[in-house]
Parts: C-alpha cells; sequence; structure tokens
C-alpha cells in the first residue's frame, strides 16, 4: 500500500532492534531498516530474505541513512533511534580514552546526527514521532561504569532537549529504557536465562524476578509509535520490571 507511513529503525539486528521492526511491520508502518552490517550486500540480503515485508538500506553514514530512507520512501512518520554499543566497565584510572570516544560515538554523536537529519523531514511532513531507545543505568551506577553511564545519561538528556525544541513542530520525542531486557548484546540467554546462576541474578535485582521480553517492548514502541497525542512528549519509559530498587524500601 502506497498510503502506509514509514517508520525508519537504525541497528536493527541488535538490542530493541529486532521488537521495534516487528511492532512497526504489525501496525502497518513501511519499516525502513538500518543496520551496519548492510554495507555487505550478502547481510542485507540474508536480512531480507527473512523478513520480505521490509525494506533495507545500504547506508551506514546518518545523514545518508536518512536520505536513502526517505528516496525509497517519499517520506518518513517515525523514526526508532536503537543505539547499542558493549559496556565498557573499567577504572577510570586504567580506561582508555579510546573506548571512551567509541562510546559516544555510538550512543551520543550517531542518534544526535541521524535525528538532525530527519528532523527536516518531519517538520516539511507536519510531524512525527522520534522514539530513542537508551538506558537507565546511570539510576543506579556501579563501580567501573562511567564511561557507559556519560554516554546513556547523554542520550537521555538529548532526548529531553530534542522534545522540548521539536514541540512546536508536531514532533513528539520519547524514549524507552530498558535494563533487564533479554537481548544478546547485554543480557545474553546462555548467561541469563539458560544458566541458574544467571537466572537467581536477575531475581535478586529485578522486582519481576525475569527478564523483560522483546514482545513487551514492541508494545512500548508501537504505542509511541501510533498514538495521536504528540503532547506526550519528553517522556522516559523505563522498562525494566521494578529495578532500581531503593536499598531503604528493602527487608
Amino acid at each position: 500500500m502506497a498510503d502506509r507511513p514509514s517508520a525508519l529503525v537504525t541497528n536493527v539486528t541488535h538490542f530493541a532492534g529486532p521488537p521495534a521492526v516487528d511492532a512497526l511491520v504489525a501496525a502497518g508502518f513501511r519499516v525502513l531498516c538500518h543496520d551496519p552490517a548492510f554495507a555487505e550486500p550478502s547481510a542485507r540480503r540474508h536480512y531480507g530474505a527473512t523478513r520480505p515485508q521490509v525494506q533495507t538500506l545500504a547506508a551506514t553514514e546518518p545523514a545518508r541513512i536518512v536520505e536513502e530512507a526517505t528516496d525509497a520512501a517519499g517520506s518518513i512518520a517515525v523514526l526508532v533511534s536503537n543505539d547499542s554499543f558493549p559496556a565498557i566497565v573499567g577504572p577510570v584510572d586504567e580506561a582508555d580514552i579510546g573506548d571512551l570516544k567509541a562510546t559516544l560515538d555510538a550512543l551520543v554523536v550517531m542518534p544526535f546526527v541521524l535525528i538532525g537529519a530527519v528532523v527536516p523531514r518531519l517538520k516539511k511532513r507536519g510531524g512525527g514521532s522520534i522514539i530513542m531507545i537508551t538506558s537507565p543505568r546511570a539510576r543506579l551506577p556501579v563501580p567501573g561504569g562511567s564511561i557507559p553511564d556519560a554516554a546513556r545519561e547523554a542520550g537521555n538528556a538529548l532526548m529531553r532537549s530534542f522534545a522540548r525544541e521539536l514541540a512546536p513542530f508536531g514532533i513528539a520525542v520519547n524514549a524507552i529504557a530498558p535494563n533487564y531486557f533479554a537481548n544478546e548484546m547485554y543480557y545474553p540467554k546462555a548467561r541469563f536465562v539458560d544458566d541458574p546462576a544467571g537466572r537467581d541474578f536477575v531475581a535478586r535485582m529485578v522486582p519481576a524476578g525475569r527478564l523483560g521480553e522483546p514482545s513487551e517492548l514492541a508494545e512500548l514502541v508501537s504505542f509511541l509509535a501510533t498514538t495521536r497525542a504528540s503532547f506526550m512528549t519528553g517522556t522516559t519509559l523505563e522498562f525494566t520490571g521494578g529495578w532500581p530498587v531503593s536499598p531503604t524500601l528493602e527487608g
């Protein structure tokens, strides 16, 4: 259907990418998929063969991603900026500045440039929705976690700033911030589901007693992508099963 609204999802093979794509397809969007692996034609063909209802993009640079998506679809109604990077944890006095820069590039610079490129399209369209996939991890910092904590807090700050800036144009900007969410980058199944020690760890840390399911996160993506309530902007939806629990509230 030529009149279907279009949604662009980044990093579709990682983190929240798979459930985001599933949610948007189910909601009737024409889904345009970016992933760094798609620079290799064979990877694009393989992904496209497993999900024939979506369209894959070859571009890897943010501005080119938006340009290719717009050329393919005519306009973009929804952007899911799904940003992930391995959490590099260690003492600050042993940290590699290159790790900090790489983390910031993936979790701050990439979404900043991507959103900057898509905003003129959304303004021309008369509005739309930007969904940033971030993290609440800095709510309970762990020793040695300064690099990922700083980058994730910066991503949440970007969301709040963009929301205020873009509200006059009918562009809603919100974040979904998962922690203890079942995905192979941060909480791989072999370690946190199949291994009894991993399951026990999750049960101790998460009031819900389990990892969040991709299908549950997909519900949030669908809601933010389809709602007409653009007055809801600047909101972080924490997807954490009740984490963190204040020590003062524990028995």
